[in-house]
């Protein structure tokens, strides 16, 4: 008598009995179970770090990790274009575990500990804080684990420091400040005296000296009025208002971002600090949503890329303000973009490590050697990690002029100037403050 299988049997014939046919379920179930276990595509396991809470996460640390949400399930679900197209990263699906970077630098190191140890994270993207990147890079490198850094904006952590395991997607602070100073001098901006306030830590310090040094070579002669180097997180800033208003100047130069750069807006605002001199603002595009009126017209902004209302026409860029903005109800600015160009540049650097490793999850050190010195397209424009031995990204850049639009209700940018990667960052072989000083040797604008 012939016996026929209950995954075949149908119609008329004959099935086995409710017991035989568990019986043969279960043991074909057995057979398979250990190919199916060897066809299972492993999972991709990512930190993701930014402020989620303090001064930094409403306007900076939300938004990127909004950012990296939207791209990460697009990912996941195959549906970002070419070369970005494959599901996951490269069939890997992607696990992302999210850390607050509030709380400072020594308990952002244990974090990452945590996530490399504990949560056993093949690669971290994270960091907004200059300080907290000096931090954790060097645990990165000393644990052989791969992290790359999405923001912060210090050039002392490659110019100061050699990585193997750690990169950053993104342009270091030389470049906004160069950018401003070019900009300036390219609209004819008279400049005979300068105010500035910058926060009192890396980023600040380096975006004041960077911006310093640009002034000197581009505006001989120009002199400096009020130094101001609030700390940190101030909030509060009605000494340093009455010291800028005290000194006239032609412009007020300030990279404060965040919750600060908020706070310090409105203050100022008030007391028309804005009505006498010119803001002058190095990373002022991601509060220009929030802040909407209250925002001075006619103020000089950056944001440390072309990013947002200043990025550059694309599949790409169209692509990426599209999903964002669904998903948000809000246009992308700087940090999403930022995080955005981060994960872009993983993913192929994954599916490229992946490749050479016969089709198996790579290694940290296979992850590190595809993203080293690549290059890839992002929303705002081509990403090369030019300096710092392959670690380091350039990138180009806008500047534009700030206005009100009533119609729109909305703050827009104008007379946009955009600046191509190798005019306002320095080469490889030299440091940005000596680049600066001799007068930006090489540069091509």
């Amino acid at each position: 008598m012939t016996v026929t299988s209950p995954l075949h049997a149908s119609g008329g014939r004959r099935r086995l009995p409710t017991r035989l046919a568990g019986l043969a379920a279960a043991v074909l179930a057995l057979a398979g179970a250990p190919a199916l276990a060897q066809t299972a595509a492993p999972t991709f396991k990512l930190g993701v770090v930014s402020f989620l809470s303090g001064q930094a996460a409403e306007s900076f640390g939300v938004p990127a990790v909004n950012g990296a949400k939207v791209l990460i399930e697009a990912f996941n679900n195959g549906k970002a274009p070419a070369p970005f197209d494959k599901a996951g990263f490269g069939g890997m699906k992607i696990e992302a575990v999210y850390v607050d970077e509030n709380g400072g630098a020594t308990k952002q190191v244990q974090e990452l500990r945590n996530l490399y140890e504990r949560e056993k994270v093949d690669a971290v993207v994270g960091y907004v804080g200059s300080g907290d990147c000096l931090a954790v890079a060097p645990v990165a490198e000393e644990m052989k684990k791969f992290l790359i850094l999405y923001d912060c904006g210090t050039p002392r952590i490659f110019e100061d420091g050699k990585y193997s395991y750690v990169f950053r997607t993104a342009a270091h602070a030389t470049m906004d400040n160069v950018a401003l100073a070019r900009y300036l001098k390219a609209r004819n901006v008279k400049v005979e005296r300068y105010n500035m306030i910058n926060q009192d830590y890396a980023w600040g310090q380096d975006s004041r000296k960077d911006f310093i040094q640009s002034m000197e070579q581009l505006y001989k002669g120009a002199q400096m009025q009020a130094d101001l180097l609030p700390k940190f997180g101030a909030g509060q800033y009605g000494t340093e208002i009455s010291a800028l208003a005290a000194r006239p100047a032609d412009i007020l130069h300030s990279s404060l971002w965040g919750g600060d750069l908020q706070a310090f807006v409105l203050q100022a605002g008030a007391r028309g600090v804005f009505q006498k001199q010119t803001p002058v603002f190095s990373a002022a595009d991601h509060v220009l949503p929030g802040l909407g009126e209250k925002f001075p017209n006619g103020a000089i902004v950056g944001a440390r890329g072309a990013y947002g209302l200043m990025s550059p026409k694309s599949a790409l860029n169209d692509w990426w303000w599209d999903i964002y903005s669904k998903a948000q109800n809000v246009y992308p600015v700087q940090a999403p973009y930022r995080m955005a160009q981060a994960l872009l540049g993983l993913k192929l650097a994954a599916e490229k490590a992946m490749a050479a490793n016969g089709g198996q999850k790579p290694t940290p050190e296979q992850l590190a050697a595809a993203l080293r010195g690549s290059n890839w397209p992002a929303p705002g424009g081509p990403i090369t990690m030019a300096l710092g031995n392959g670690q380091q990204a350039i990138q180009e850049t806008a500047i534009g002029r700030t206005r009100w639009d009533a119609g729109k209700k909305m703050v827009v940018i104008e007379d946009i100037q955009r600046f191509p990667a190798e005019c306002v960052n320095p080469p490889a072989t030299m440091k940005s403050e000596d680049w600066i000083k001799a007068g930006f040797p090489g540069a091509k604008c």
